[in-house]
């Protein structure tokens, strides 16, 4: 089994402040994660995470708002961890990130802080 693994930061004020509904907030992260493995299809990280779909490992975060998703968003493009902000149309709202597959452990200082998401 890969220890390369898929982090996903989702908007936790979606559904408990802005009350969208769950299936919503699940299609913006399908969403993102569709964006990330099309952008990133051809680097070997991503190519070892598809070799194996029984055993893909993501992991979904809770981001508490757009303000903190978006600082994590420029934290990871300022250090050049490959990712997509996922923003829902025409409203242009940022709802979640999706990282690009990656070894277990090398984006941890950016995800640490967030605990496992919970609808």
């Amino acid at each position: 089994m890969s220890n390369v693994v898929q982090y996903v930061l989702v908007r936790g004020d979606l559904t408990r402040t802005l009350k969208w509904p769950s299936g919503a907030v699940m299609a913006q992260a399908c969403h993102a994660c569709v964006a990330v493995m099309h952008t990133y299809y051809s680097d070997p990280d991503t190519q070892a995470y598809l070799k194996d779909l029984d055993n893909m490992h993501k992991v979904i975060l809770e981001v508490p708002d757009e303000p903190a998703l978006l600082s994590t968003a420029a934290a990871l493009g300022a250090d050049g961890v490959q990712h997509v902000v996922w923003k829902e149309q025409p409203e242009d709202v940022a709802t979640c990130v999706a990282l690009k597959p990656c070894v277990k452990g090398t984006v941890s200082k950016y995800v640490r802080k967030f605990k496992l998401y919970s609808a």
